[in-house]
């Protein structure tokens, strides 16, 4: 049975509205509670710019999410596909649930450390956490090797990777949100060709959201992502490179296990090059500086709006041919 289409977009155009929606009303509140990003060293802005993306696109999410598996559930939409969906999301409610749980937690931890600037130790022990959570609860990485040990362990280093690469990258305004929304559409679009339908919806809801979300961040920014955000796509994204299929013994594909590093290749690079400067001059590499790729494109000469816009191009550039594998 071919799954339906318009529910892909269906998901995709009602996560993104919700997103676009909700941001105005995250704004306010935390205007209210001074959840700010105050002018400083290494900031461009001169006033105080609202934290709301992290919330923002989890209630992007999660909204749709639940409202339409309430509606399926109950039997209030029909589409021919209805009782595959429905099936789907009986046999895999744990997972989904502790995914989707994990997401709270993540967006929580990273609203922590907007409000109280926490320690990196905290922080990290926070991560490892939910880390923990996912690997437990969903598909583990093997690379083809037949020990639990070293699958949870390999899951739990990418979890933490990417939560990472994404809070690094966000240093520009659209940049994190625009490389996560091209992740999430290529995994998405990857799942659907599968027939991985439940994780295809997941992989449209994710970018929806960001989607939604990028009117209010770029080019000018009336709300940053902040950590809550960042965390939150870092999260996402690493999940969403966990959850599909790339090799089955049906469909035997070797260089197919590499797709989930060339769709995230962008912040896994800048991780890597930024990290090692840092570790090279001595400082520790958590510690934010300029040498990030969009701080050197700009050296080299490109406005920052135009660093943002070459850096997606390269992100979906190279996760392009990762769907082609």
């Amino acid at each position: 049975m071919s799954f339906p289409l318009n529910f892909y977009l269906a998901a995709f155009i009602g996560s993104g509205a919700v997103s676009l929606l909700a941001l105005p009303l995250w704004r306010r509140w935390c205007l209210r509670i001074n959840l700010v990003d105050d002018p400083g060293h290494r900031k461009i802005h001169s006033t105080p710019v609202p934290l709301a993306g992290g919330f923002t696109v989890l209630t992007g999410l999660l909204v749709p999410l639940f409202a339409g598996a309430i509606l399926l559930k109950l039997g209030l939409v029909k589409i021919s596909s209805t009782g595959l969906i429905v099936h789907g999301v009986d046999r895999r409610a744990l997972e989904l649930t502790i995914l989707a749980l994990g997401a709270v937690a993540i967006t929580l931890l990273g609203w922590l450390d907007d409000r109280h600037e926490l320690k990196a130790l905290p922080k990290f022990l926070g991560q490892i956490a939910i880390a923990i959570a996912v690997a437990a609860a969903c598909k583990r990485i093997t690379l083809f090797i037949p020990s639990a040990t070293f699958s949870y362990a390999v899951t739990i280093l990418w979890v933490l990777t990417f939560i990472n690469a994404f809070n690094f990258m966000d240093n520009m305004n659209g940049l994190c949100a625009g490389v996560g929304a091209i992740g999430a559409l290529l995994f998405a679009f990857i799942a659907a060709g599968n027939g991985e339908y439940l994780v295809a919806i997941t992989g449209f809801l994710m970018a929806g959201a960001l989607v939604g979300f990028l009117p209010w961040n770029f080019p000018h920014a009336k709300s940053f992502l902040g950590d809550a955000g960042s965390h939150l796509v870092g999260y996402l994204l690493a999940v969403m490179a966990i959850l599909p299929h790339f090799y089955t013994k049906t469909n035997p594909r070797p260089f197919a296990v590499l797709s989930p590093l060339l769709v995230l290749a962008v912040p896994l690079l800048d991780l890597a090059q930024v990290s090692i400067f840092r570790t090279l001059k001595r400082k520790p590499f958590w510690i934010g500086d300029t040498n990030h790729l969009s701080h050197r494109l700009v050296r080299a000469g490109l406005s920052r709006q135009n660093a943002v816009l070459l850096l997606w191009a390269v992100a979906a550039a190279i996760g392009l041919f990762a769907f082609w594998l």
